[in-house]
């Protein structure tokens, strides 16, 4: 039987899911490959994680700097290949559709759908889909959110992007049974991550009709935060996920799962917009 490659590939490794994953296969005997996007961070992680940690600088917008890291690698690897691809490198910035600007729900696509994607084919062929692969095929983790199934206001780009991810995840998988490199969904829900702190600033629509639930929205972020799940025990599950011999398509990842992820899902559309309506004061008022 051929061997089980114990390299790792994991996108925004500097912060957050990416950060916590990489040190949960650091430390379970893993290699490592985390893409950063500035030498400091390049320093700082491999200063940190020592020897079995690589950091590749690469913004997984740039194509050139993409498609240069996955030559680098196949020459350092020659036939180890990779075991794993965990794409986690994302972006979120709140705003209502209405108002935000079209570069900025533009950009959410070409990071979280079009950047995962350009990664993915740079490293396929070192995850198995190539002719003569020596290892035993990868297997791919796309980190999505709760966001890719339930839909929130005011995060409406982050939600599209995450929808999109998901159809071409179950379409890609579909696909690359052909060379047996499988590929799951992760589906976080909160977080106690740097993401919603970078992402959520109200400031630009405070002259908008939005602003006052917009204000409800960031405090329920800001609670959602402090009672999310810990970056390591994310990087737990998905260290499991990818030693378990059969996964499932899909884990929803978050906690307070009754509330934050059953119900949303269970309840008629129109009857869950009455729910955040009441909530949040999204009320038409003629």
């Amino acid at each position: 039987m051929k061997p089980v490659s114990r390299n790792i590939l994991i996108t925004g490794a500097s912060t957050g899911i990416g950060y916590g994953a990489a040190r949960q296969f650091i430390q379970r005997g893993y290699t490592v490959f985390g893409s950063v996007r500035n030498p400091a961070d390049a320093h700082r992680l491999q200063a940190e994680f020592g020897k079995n940690f690589t950091p590749l600088l690469f913004d997984v917008t740039d194509e050139k700097a993409v498609n240069a890291a996955a030559s680098q690698l196949t020459e350092q690897l020659k036939d180890e290949g990779l075991g794993g691809l965990i794409n986690n490198a994302g972006i979120a910035f709140g705003g209502p559709l209405q108002h935000q600007p079209i570069e900025t729900i533009q950009h959410h696509f070409d990071v979280n759908v079009f950047g995962l994607f350009r990664v993915t084919q740079a490293f396929l062929p070192l995850l198995g889909a190539r002719s003569g692969h020596s290892v035993q095929p990868g297997r791919i983790q796309n980190i999505s959110s709760v966001n890719g199934k339930v839909a929130i206001p005011f995060m409406g780009a982050y939600v599209g992007s995450k929808h999109a991810l998901e159809g071409m995840s179950h379409s890609l998988r579909r696909e690359l049974r052909l060379y047996g490199i499988d590929v799951i969904i992760d589906g976080p829900g909160s977080v106690k991550t740097p993401i919603w702190q970078k992402g959520v600033d109200i400031s630009p629509y405070e002259n908008t009709a939005y602003y006052p639930a917009m204000q409800w929205f960031l405090k329920q972020t800001r609670v959602a935060e402090e009672r999310g799940l810990s970056i390591d025990y994310l990087g737990e599950r998905i260290v499991h996920i990818h030693e378990t011999p059969n996964p499932k398509i899909r884990y929803a990842l978050v906690p307070n799962k009754l509330t934050s992820w059953i119900l949303p899902r269970l309840l008629p559309d129109r009857l869950f917009d009455r729910i955040l309506e009441r909530l949040s004061g999204l009320r038409y008022k003629p």
